[in-house]
């Protein structure tokens, strides 16, 4: 049976000095636990959630909380570091066409190196198996690495996907320029290939599939009740970011940051602003680590929450709810302050809902339900 605990939501935070909200009540739910290292999580009726585990397995759980085996079908992964099965969501005509969408750590077909790829694939009707599987994108080049695979997906109001794409530590460079995927937003067709409309499309030297530049390493993605595209962001030590990443935008990443190497020290000139590069729309020094993001929209926690942008903190393992005014952020509430799990995904469920991967060996799917 599912388990209850009331812990407290604390407001800590103003920004731009506006008085904090008072503090609040919620109790979390946990809907399934036993999961290893969950890393994202979809819906696909009937109270069931489709969860990936970063080893390399994907997983159905029931509504009554059990797991299921794991879900035949799925290419092979390259798990290590940081990298493994990682996001998933479901397309909008899930109902109709059973499609899903997963991105992963891909090795390189001679063995060397591995990158962030986005798969597609028809989840069959005993939702036992994936058949169909495309691979629909494959970020490049590989590189040799266990670090920053971004890998957070998104889904349009058009059917096309944007994909967060890591600078994989070692090339950070690489996020400045346009003849590789590393550091980037991307977006891409349903079916593969570029979109036409992206803002690179037939610059010469430039990977058509690219949307935004300048980013390290983004864990978290969703679109605004507006449609456009919000994003969470690793910094190094210091300077993780919310941003709107827009086509073609350029937002700095390495040349500005508010952050510092590890163990201190400048990046690069050591500038937090440059003409032409973009500002993040809130950032966090110390880093907290954020992945997984979700625009409040549902009437289950009070007016008061809706817009509000969810994200989850790895480090300090809690819960950030922001407070959003066109495209500023004004307040920051630090939520569940004694949940010590490493929150790995936040996604709004079909019920209203707001559901919470924990990063753990024994990870838990929890639903987080309002004061009583």
């Amino acid at each position: 049976m599912p388990r209850l605990f009331a812990l407290p939501l604390v407001a800590l935070i103003t920004v731009g000095g506006l008085p904090p909200a008072a503090a609040q009540t919620v109790t979390t739910e946990v809907v399934a636990s036993g999961l290893q290292n969950p890393w994202g999580v979809a819906f696909i009726g009937e109270g069931r959630m489709l969860v990936t585990e970063r080893p390399g397995r994907m997983r159905v759980v029931g509504a009554d909380g059990r797991l299921g085996a794991p879900v035949a079908g799925l290419p092979p992964i390259d798990a290590g570091g940081q990298g493994g099965l990682l996001d998933v969501i479901t397309d909008r005509e899930f109902a109709s066409n059973r499609t899903v969408y997963f991105c992963y750590s891909e090795p390189a077909a001679s063995g060397g190196g591995n990158s962030t790829a986005m798969a597609s694939a028809k989840l069959s009707s005993d939702a036992a198996r994936l058949d169909d599987v495309k691979v629909i994108f494959s970020q490049g080049p590989k590189v040799s690495s266990r670090s920053h695979f971004g890998c957070r997906i998104v889904q349009s109001a058009d059917g096309s996907l944007f994909l967060t794409l890591g600078d994989r530590f070692s090339r950070m460079n690489d996020a400045q320029t346009l003849d590789n995927h590393h550091g980037k937003v991307v977006r891409v067709r349903a079916t593969g290939g570029a979109h036409p409309d992206n803002p690179f499309v037939g610059r010469a030297g430039a990977l058509p599939e690219i949307w935004s530049i300048g980013h390290r390493n983004l864990q978290g993605a969703a679109l605004a009740p507006d449609g456009r595209l919000w994003t969470s962001e690793h910094g190094p030590q210091g300077g993780d970011e919310i941003n709107r990443p827009q086509a073609g935008k350029n937002h700095g990443w390495p040349v500005i940051t508010f952050g510092e190497n590890y163990g201190g020290g400048a990046i690069g000139a050591g500038i937090t602003s440059k003409p032409g590069l973009e500002q993040p729309l809130h950032q966090w020094t110390p880093s907290i680590a954020p992945s997984g993001l979700a625009f409040v929209t549902s009437e289950r926690y009070g007016k008061a929450w809706q817009g509000s942008l969810l994200a989850g903190s790895l480090k300090f393992r809690y819960l950030s709810r922001l407070v959003i005014e066109g495209d500023r952020v004004v307040r920051e509430e630090k939520l569940l302050p004694d949940l010590n799990q490493r929150v790995r995904d936040v996604r709004q469920g079909p019920d209203g809902f707001i559901y919470l991967l924990t990063d753990d060996r024994n990870g838990q799917l929890l639903r987080l339900l309002p004061g009583r």
